[in-house]
């Protein structure tokens, strides 16, 4: 168990590093959401986070900001931080 505990947190680190982008503004978006919310995401929805890091800064920036829709495959993870950060905003 702790081995499995482990490789949780390897995991989260490293998407917390991959979550580091070279746009402010992905750093605003992603930040807090790597690290209150990416723990507790299913396997499905922390593969589509990983396969998001992989994108270019300024597709996710459009993407998270809504002015261009997502690849089909990475839609729920862009909505997921999308409400996240709206509900972020109005302090709930």
């Amino acid at each position: 168990m702790r081995y499995c505990a482990a490789m949780t947190d390897d995991d989260h680190n490293r998407m917390r590093w991959a979550s580091r982008r070279g746009l402010l503004e992905l750093d605003l978006f992603l930040g807090d959401f790597v690290a209150y919310e990416y723990p507790k995401l299913s396997m499905e929805m922390k593969a589509q986070y990983k396969e998001l890091m992989t994108s270019a800064d300024q597709d996710i920036f459009e993407w998270l900001m809504g002015r261009k829709v997502s690849d089909a495959a990475l839609t729920p993870i862009v909505t997921a931080i999308r409400d996240y950060k709206r509900t972020v905003r109005k302090g709930y």
